[in-house]
């Protein structure tokens, strides 16, 4: 008996708990897989970006983990609070959980704290709680200034920034008040996205709608009382709202088990996905400190890859594939066209025409996401 435990339950838990249990039907070694989560529900983060202008609702994005986990999967709920890699443990609040084989899955969260002042007079879309709270506020403004502005590299959904400015244009512009509102978007480095031609994409469109920008914007400091922005390039910027992307770190999980850098992030061979330093450690999606984007497509992909070697060394063919940093990403060009781009560690991507049918094509993805989850697309 091989025992498989996964730490964390998101996307790429939940496939890699799923594939595994169809792998194993055909082992003759019996395999017993496991997931600890610390919530049982599984919830769809991306959902958050359409809640804020309502067209997703919150009963939409979460499900029960036990409708979503194969019957074969033993769910635990409990928080994981250290892993103890020398005795093959995972420490939680209320015991402890023995492996063969650990999986990370534990994502990243939110930390707005870390930026003076962004807790207080800032918002965003990556919590449900502050995604409700710029629903309102979205809802109510009829003159002023919105800022985008990226806090914080890396960050969940790379692409996000420029989705939410875009969708924000063809939300102003639906309720009418769109030339009594200025969008100005800002970014650290010195174009619209660290993608290169995602930012010639954002320029054009930018352009075209009247958006205004500003790159080389480093966030220092949110002054809340008097709505300022403050930059380490000297740039104010005044705001009515304020849509920050957050800074983000890896799980706390993380930062007690010894086997992150100082972001939090898992220290992952970028193609085997193995923990750096034990053979019997894999990391996947938001979790690792790999050069590729934090989006659900990515820990799907490494989920294939977690499992396959798993299985091949339960076999004893030890590593059997690689992962070569293939990702997907759908960006809404506003309320009624998309594109997506598609790339991996050697071809750089290259984002399709908007249109229509990806916009709609995005659309029936939320809606068909638990299928991705159950490992069945």
């Amino acid at each position: 008996m091989k025992r498989v435990v996964i730490v964390g339950s998101g996307v790429g838990g939940s496939v890699t708990a799923n594939l595994l249990a169809k792998k194993a039907e055909k082992l003759e070694e019996d395999i017993e897989i496991t997931v600890i989560n610390n919530k049982d529900y599984i919830f769809y983060e991306p959902g958050l970006l359409y809640l804020i202008f309502n067209r997703m609702h919150e009963k939409e994005l979460k499900r029960p983990l036990n409708s979503i986990l194969n019957p074969k999967v033993k769910l635990i709920i409990d928080e994981a609070t250290k892993i103890d890699a020398e005795n093959n443990t995972v420490v939680t609040k209320n015991g402890k959980v023995e492996y063969d084989y650990l999986v990370v899955a534990t994502g990243a969260k939110v930390v707005p704290e870390e930026l003076p002042g962004l807790k207080e007079g800032g918002d965003w879309f990556y919590t449900l709680e502050g995604a409700k709270r710029l629903r309102e506020k979205l809802a109510k403004i009829r003159k002023g200034r919105i800022v985008v502005g990226v806090a914080g590299i890396p960050h969940k959904c790379p692409v996000a920034p420029v989705e939410v400015t875009l969708m924000l244009h063809d939300y102003l512009k639906m309720r009418g008040v769109r030339d009594n509102v200025e969008i100005f978007y800002t970014y650290p480095i010195q174009r619209l996205h660290s993608l290169e031609k995602v930012a010639e994409l954002a320029k054009k469109l930018y352009d075209e709608k009247g958006i205004k920008y500003e790159t080389f914007f480093n966030i220092t400091e949110v002054d809340a009382e008097k709505k300022k922005i403050i930059t380490l390039e000297g740039s104010e910027v005044e705001y009515d709202i304020f849509i920050a992307i957050p800074p983000h770190k890896g799980a706390d999980l993380i930062f007690n088990s010894g086997i992150g850098d100082n972001g939090g992030w898992v220290k992952t061979h970028r193609n085997t996905l193995k923990v750096e330093g034990f053979d019997n450690i894999y990391a996947l999606g938001d979790a690792t400190n790999l050069p590729v984007s934090k989006a659900g497509s990515v820990a799907h992909f490494e989920a294939e890859v977690v499992v396959e070697n798993i299985v091949g060394d339960i076999e004893g063919f030890g590593v059997v594939k690689n992962y070569n940093g293939e990702a997907f990403c759908f960006i809404e060009t506003g309320f009624n066209e998309a594109t997506y781009i598609k790339f991996d560690f050697d071809n750089p991507p290259v984002p399709v025409k908007p249109s229509k049918l990806i916009h709609y094509t995005k659309i029936a993805y939320n809606r068909l996401f638990w299928l991705t989850a159950r490992g069945v697309m």
